[in-house]
């Protein structure tokens, strides 16, 4: 199920689109209730997220924006959150941030899943593995491989996904390069349900930590990241949230233009 099977199964009304990316309105439970649908049924699908951070580089990256086009997209973050109450005056349902939702999704579904991790370092997605099997009792996971293979172990990797053919695939390689990577590899015969999932491992791992609870509960685990990483978060935040919202308010303005026929 792409974006444009999303729009004929829950109606135009639950797609926002933000920068030229549809994104799911849909509630938390109702999304679990998805995707474990989907892969009851063995529905190809690839999954992702989009934040402020992936929403900039679709905007500039032709590529990347197309490949989007081709998964179910998930809203992520309260960047997201803003541009739908800027657009649609109400923000999506939930947040739908893949830190939180990807174990509360594997933890409901009941039925036996086999789950395969790629990316990260090695160390991290094993310690993952090991906190997602405590997490979800009832799941196997399988660890198929860091996210540093090279060009030439690229045919094993994906090899190996497609004789284990895991329910669920999680990749966990970076924007924009673990979208891209699913859209070029992956297909049915791999998996049912590659999802996109950032640094998910290495949050599960310990190695990266999460901001305290009141933090997430205010919207600001970003400034904790930013806090946490400095060097490598500032450009991303400090000058790609504001970025975000600029592009955001210009595509408000080009809507207003265009339903009022003032086009130039």
């Amino acid at each position: 199920m792409n974006m444009h099977t999303a729009r004929t199964v829950f109606g135009v009304d639950t797609l926002k689109m933000i920068l030229g990316i549809s994104v799911l309105a849909i509630r938390w439970d109702d999304a679990i209730t998805l995707l474990t649908r989907l892969v009851d049924e063995r529905r190809f699908t690839k999954v992702s997220f989009l934040n402020a951070h992936n929403a900039n580089i679709a905007y500039t990256d032709p590529v990347f924006a197309e490949a989007l086009d081709d998964f179910l997209i998930l809203p992520d973050g309260v960047g997201v959150d803003l541009a739908a109450k800027l657009l649609y005056g109400a923000p999506f349902p939930d947040n739908l941030n893949g830190t939180d939702f990807i174990p509360a999704f594997l933890q409901a579904s009941t039925r036996p899943l086999t789950v395969g991790l790629l990316g990260a370092t090695r160390v991290n997605a094993e310690a993952a593995s090991v906190k997602l099997a405590a997490l979800a009792v009832q799941h196997r996971f399988v660890v198929i491989h860091d996210g540093y293979f090279s060009g030439s172990e690229e045919t094993s990797v994906v090899d190996r996904i497609a004789s284990l053919r895991p329910d669920v695939l999680l990749v966990a390689m970076g924007v924009p390069r673990q979208e891209l990577w699913i859209a070029r590899h992956i297909e049915a015969h791999h998996c049912t349900l590659p999802i996109a999932v950032g640094a998910l491992l290495d949050f599960l791992s310990g190695a990266v930590p999460r901001a305290p609870l009141w933090m997430r509960q205010l919207r600001l685990e970003w400034l904790f990241r930013l806090l946490v990483e400095p060097a490598r978060l500032w450009r991303r935040y400090v000058v790609g949230n504001p970025l975000f919202l600029w592009r955001v308010v210009g595509q408000k303005l080009s809507r207003r233009r265009e339903a009022t026929g003032d086009v130039e």
